[in-house]
């Protein structure tokens, strides 16, 4: 139809230019022929051939030479109506072939919007050219024309840039904006005129509020609970926040919703540093010093830089590792605004954030589409940016691509050349294909597919990828992972050539040394004893105090641990609270580990275990005399006399009738057969046997006699070696029906006793010391007493030939210290296996055990504890018959 149509109006062309030269000759042709050049004779043929142009070509071809003079028909008197024509005939032609591109081809004005000076808006200029480029050589029906508007990173610019574009250029769609502000502006605009906005801006963390607005990066919701996990990893309880203060205003709620996340996890804010915008500072370096230089009166190591240009993190990250910021136990961990860019900047600015743990979008960078992409982009790049040194596509240049390519799918979508800017938006929204940087499908006008983060450590020079992180399956190590597995073992370059997980805090600079409580008031002095002494370092002593010390020296070796000691005459309760209020930092000493105290205040692991255990008086022995007969049960002594009659009687029976030595009257023969075989239980006999048979029996016999020997020799000799302690009362259940006085000690084991054990107040008493406890025994006050396991210990230690600890089934939590919340003191201290670390082989190498067996040097503590396992070992082994 286009040939057809060109044919047409070529054909009309050349005839209305023949009627007009004929009409507008000065003279007649003449008969006579004239020789005239080439060029002169296809001017007459245009002139004179209105028909068909090729046949006229072919019937005058042999006049044709280019060199040779021509004979032809007499030429027109006068040349100016030949030009006419030929004039004619161009503007017409052109402007048939410009309506005909025009009816094949609808144009398509898309408006793009850029801070085209920065390297984002660069790449995102180079990627969009690249998606129209191919876009143009597949299509049939439609043309692209962009229109590119630097925004200079200005919200105000971008706004009369998109309302230039729409209004003036007809823009049908309008894509870029590298800031929230910037993008707020022009969907506002966008929704005014109804044009399709496309943002490549991470969104804020609140719905969007304009309905033309699309948005193709994911907003900031999972990438903050990317930090969180990465906090709730390593387990740091304070964090410090930094971000660069935007001239037009940020979004609040990608704080507060960072506080909430961190806080979810058990970790808070200890301070925001917010930093000016550095386009507004005239000297950046030295007002980032200044701020920094803040930070060493600060607790917290774990920094968080939430949002910040790449020129301000370049004098951020310089500064911090100049000042030591960056040094041992620091963590810095920064956003994807930030680690995208890192391939840009040069080695000297990578270095300075060595260790550093970076969030960036995952994407395949193997699939053959993207390697397509890798081509095009860096020669188009290099091309047309010869001065940025690295010329390898970002985050950025994927979500340009990906967003130019949802416009032109939703183009070749539309079913006709008639385009409306409503059915342009419903195609856009409906996009559902695998783009760069994921896969594209819109939900309520945001992308809708689950973001995966990869988790960067930065190493020298350069990065690489240590772990991954989903809204599903958290942090990972790879991207099948279901995060089950331990992330980060031995993977992470941290800051100082860091070899363990940096504890995120220190000590600060100008902080005051931390405030520890301990109880003034204990029952037992041997496990926290205060005194008088006007020296501090002999003031506080004890089994508690020398465990706290211990560990202050292992914390010592590497950190500054200021701190001081304040006696507290109040009860434990009190005690504690005054660190849930603040009023200390910690507590050191004799603290039982409770579910009510746990909820206000945190714990050490235990370092002394803790359970119920009576103290009962022991049984006194009124039958020592006898002692020789206990060895043996009288079943037992009942079995040996009968085995001793029958080897007799048998004996007798058959050696009296051959045996001389055996003979007499009857009663001489049982006396020497009774002799005889008594006697094999100490010495050799002086009778000698006849009968084989005899034999033997008596060697039988002898076998019994050896293991009798043997046993009543043990048994006989561990009770006379150690004293055997037999408890008055074993059943506390007896205690209760008997309504028997018994005592406790401490305000936590009266309402044990009371609401637990169902005791009646009236038949409980306080006891405040071993001492106390031996008098109210002696007259008789107590049948009993109820103690925890370390102060049953220690009282056994004094009075362990009197009485016997009988425990109980039920434990509590054990001895631990105690400090707030989220204090670093305490979760350093837990993470410390050589001073905790009961349960395992290596125990005796633990400092709690080195400190007891100090404490366990004399005769009478040894002496003590092996009556104290030997009555322990026979409970069990009644209970177990």
């Amino acid at each position: 139809m286009f040939t057809l149509k060109l044919s047409l109006s070529l054909s009309l062309s050349l005839s209305l230019s023949l009627s007009l030269s004929l009409s507008l000759s000065l003279s007649p042709i003449h008969s006579n022929r004239q020789y005239i050049t080439c060029r002169q004779y296809f001017t007459w043929m245009f002139i004179h051939v209105s028909d068909n142009i090729l046949v006229q070509k072919k019937k005058h071809s042999a006049y044709i030479n280019v060199d040779t003079p021509l004979r032809m028909p007499p030429k027109p008197g006068f040349p100016i109506p030949i030009l006419v024509s030929l004039v004619l005939i161009f503007f017409h032609g052109y402007a048939t072939l410009s309506k005909a591109d025009n009816d094949a081809f609808k144009t398509v004005h898309i408006g793009a919007i850029m801070d085209t000076e920065s390297r984002i808006g660069k790449e995102m200029k180079t990627a969009i050219k690249i998606s129209a480029q191919n876009f143009s050589k597949r299509s049939k029906r439609f043309k692209l024309r962009l229109y590119f508007r630097n925004s200079s990173s200005d919200p105000l610019q971008a706004t009369f840039a998109a309302e230039e574009l729409i209004k003036k250029k007809g823009a049908q769609v309008v894509l870029g904006m590298q800031s929230w502000q910037e993008t707020a502006l022009v969907a506002q605009v966008g929704k005014k005129a109804q044009t399709p906005i496309l943002s490549f801006a991470t969104p804020a963390t609140t719905p969007p509020r304009w309905p033309f607005l699309l948005q193709m990066a994911t907003n900031e919701t999972a990438q903050i609970n990317c930090i969180a996990s990465i906090i709730s990893f390593f387990h740091w309880r304070k964090v410090i926040v930094i971000y660069e203060e935007e001239p037009y205003g940020g979004d609040p709620a990608t704080l507060s919703h960072l506080l909430e996340a961190i806080h979810k996890v058990g970790s808070e804010l200890e301070y925001r540093l917010v930093l000016p915008s550095v386009s507004s500072l005239r000297d950046p370096q030295g007002v980032v010093r200044k701020e920094l230089l803040n930070l060493l009166s600060k607790q917290s190591r774990a920094f968080i830089l939430l949002r910040s240009s790449l020129p301000l993190a370049m004098h951020l990250f310089r500064e911090a590792k100049d000042i030591g910021v960056m040094g041992r136990d620091s963590v810095w961990i920064i956003t994807e605004s930030i680690a995208s860019l890192i391939h840009t900047v040069n080695s000297s600015v990578i270095s300075s954030m060595e260790g550093a743990l970076g969030i960036k979008s995952n994407y395949s960078e193997t699939n053959r589409v993207y390697q397509e992409f890798y081509v095009q982009f860096r020669r188009a790049f290099r091309s047309e940016y010869p001065e940025e040194d690295n010329s390898q596509p970002g985050v950025y240049a994927l979500r340009a691509y990906d967003g130019m390519t949802t416009i032109t799918n939703a183009l070749e979508d539309i079913p006709n050349n008639t385009i409306t800017l409503t059915e342009l938006f419903d195609k856009i929204l409906s996009s559902n294909f695998s783009g760069l940087g994921g896969q594209i499908c819109f939900e309520h006008g945001s992308l809708s597919h689950k973001q995966t983060f990869r988790i960067i450590n930065i190493i020298g020079k350069s990065y690489r990828d240590i772990g991954f992180w989903s809204s599903e399956t958290g942090l990972s190590k790879d991207k099948t992972s279901d995060g089950s597995i331990n992330v980060f073992p031995g993977m992470v370059h941290w800051p100082g050539d860091l070899w363990r997980f940096p504890k995120g805090w220190a000590m600060p600079t100008s902080g005051r040394p931390l405030r520890i409580g301990i109880p003034r008031r204990t029952s037992f002095q041997k496990l926290v004893k205060v005194t008088d002494d006007p020296n501090p370092t002999n003031r506080y002593e004890g089994f508690c105090i020398d465990v706290f010390d211990a560990v202050v020296k292992i914390l010592e070796e590497a950190y500054e641990f200021p701190y001081i000691f304040e006696a507290y005459s109040g009860s434990y309760d009190d005690l504690v609270n005054h660190v849930y209020n603040k009023s200390y930092d910690a507590v050191v000493g004799d603290v039982t580990i409770l579910a009510d105290r746990w909820d206000h205040v945190e714990f050490t692991q235990p370092f002394a275990e803790s359970g119920l255990t009576m103290i009962v008086p022991n049984k006194k022995d009124s039958q020592k005399a006898w002692m020789f007969v206990k060895p043996f049960t009288m079943e037992m002594w009942m079995v040996t006399f009968a085995v001793f009659i029958y080897t007799t009687l048998v004996v007798w029976f058959l050696e009296h009738r051959y045996n001389p030595d055996f003979g007499g009257p009857l009663r001489n023969q049982l006396v020497t057969a009774l002799s005889f075989t008594f006697s094999t239980l100490f010495f050799a006999h002086r009778e000698k046997l006849h009968n084989n048979f005899t034999r033997m029996v008596v060697v039988v016999w002898l076998f019994v006699v050896l293991i009798i020997n043997s046993s009543y020799t043990a048994s006989l000799a561990s009770m006379l070696t150690v004293q055997r302690l037999q408890p008055n009362v074993t059943d506390i259940e007896f205690l209760k029906r008997t309504n028997s006085v018994v005592g406790y000690g401490g305000l936590f084991m009266e309402n044990f006793l009371v609401n637990v054990l169902k005791f009646k107040s009236e038949n409980i008493r306080n006891g405040s010391g071993g001492d106390y406890f031996d008098d109210l025994f002696k007259n008789g006050s107590i049948l009993a007493a109820f103690m925890e396991l370390p102060y049953a210990n220690v009282f056994i230690n004094e009075y362990c030939t009197r009485y016997t600890a009988v425990p109980q089934n039920y434990r509590f939590g054990g001895l631990g210290f105690v400090s707030s919340q989220r204090n670093h003191l305490i979760r350093f201290i837990t993470s410390l296996p050589r001073c905790f670390n009961l349960n395992t082989e290596r125990t005796s190498n633990g400092i709690v055990a080195i400190i007891r067996k100090k404490r366990e040097t004399s005769k009478r503590r040894l002496k003590c504890v092996s009556q104290q396992e030997d009555m322990v070992a026979e409970q069990t082994t009644k209970r177990s018959v």
